[in-house]
């Protein structure tokens, strides 16, 4: 029997950062508050095959995923989503102030989930004239963080990929306060159909996890599943993820969508410049518009 689990101790605890909001007034960016129509110049919308939707027992949370990052994960969970497999899956283990973990499939079933192992995708290459950071804390040449698409990056330095052999650097998703994470035994390898929701921020998880996505809406949701108590985090009576989909599997008209404040532009990077050298956990949450 293979049962995920953390193997760092259970008792990581982050700093407390604002909440994801369901609308742009909800953040702490000056750019985009209070818009409730995106114009393409502004917002940037989901792919639908990337917007994962949890509809769970304290509400609904909204996952913009990148296979950007993680392709591995990407695919094996948006398949995963796509099964059906994740339905009626117990928020087992959360910690009030780290996160929530779910989809262990063998609690539900009794028997094992059936998936295979994903390989660890801790950190990726990038590609910086492909993918380079568009809000970067400090010089983009030089910056060791910022944002992509919304989603924090660690990175190494931009200069770096002219002196390493495949022209890129490497980077990876820190577990931010709003990260969606995969959980593991202590084989990196072994990750397979459960996931967490990061709660609050842990540096501690950085590189050891494999993190895949973002919540862009809904991390009241998040905040409000029904937590254990410390050290284990096991919930008596837990919450429920009742249905997970893909917005791509629905049908147009029945599907949410969402659009992301765009990060690539001047006056974001204006009012990013404007505070100075900050860690990248301690930025507001990029707002997201939800219609539908």
């Amino acid at each position: 029997m293979k049962r995920l689990t953390f193997g760092l101790v259970a008792g990581l605890f982050g700093l407390a950062l604002p909440a994801c909001g369901d609308t742009a007034a909800a953040t702490g960016w000056v750019v985009g508050a209070g818009v409730t129509v995106p114009d393409e110049a502004g917002w940037r919308q989901v792919d639908p095959a990337h917007l994962f939707i949890f509809e769970t027992s304290k509400g609904r949370v909204l996952i913009e995923a990148f296979p950007e990052v993680a392709p591995g994960h990407f695919a094996h969970f948006s398949k995963l989503i796509s099964s059906g497999d994740l339905d009626g899956t117990p928020f087992h283990r959360v910690l009030d102030n780290f996160m929530a973990q779910g989809g262990d499939i063998r609690t539900m079933t009794g028997k094992e989930p059936g998936w295979p192992s994903i390989p660890g995708e801790f950190t990726f290459q990038r590609d910086v004239t492909v993918m380079p950071l568009e809000a970067s804390i400090g010089p983009a040449d030089s910056a060791v963080s910022g944002l992509y698409k919304g989603l924090p990056l660690l990175t190494r330095p931009a200069f770096f990929a002219e002196m390493s052999a495949n022209g890129k650097v490497e980077s990876a998703v820190p577990h931010c306060r709003g990260i969606v994470s995969t959980a593991r035994t202590s084989d990196p390898n072994s990750a397979d159909t459960q996931f967490f929701l990061m709660r609050e921020t842990s540096p501690q998880l950085d590189k050891k996890y494999t993190a895949w996505g973002r919540v862009i809406a809904g991390q009241d949701v998040v905040k409000a599943i029904k937590f254990g108590a410390e050290p284990s985090g096991t919930v008596t009576d837990p919450d429920i993820l009742k249905s997970a989909k893909v917005a791509a599997d629905l049908p147009e008209a029945k599907r949410p969508k969402a659009w992301v404040l765009r990060t690539d532009t001047p006056e974001f990077a204006a009012e990013l410049a404007a505070m100075g050298d900050v860690e990248v956990c301690s930025l507001p949450p990029v707002p997201a518009i939800v219609k539908n």
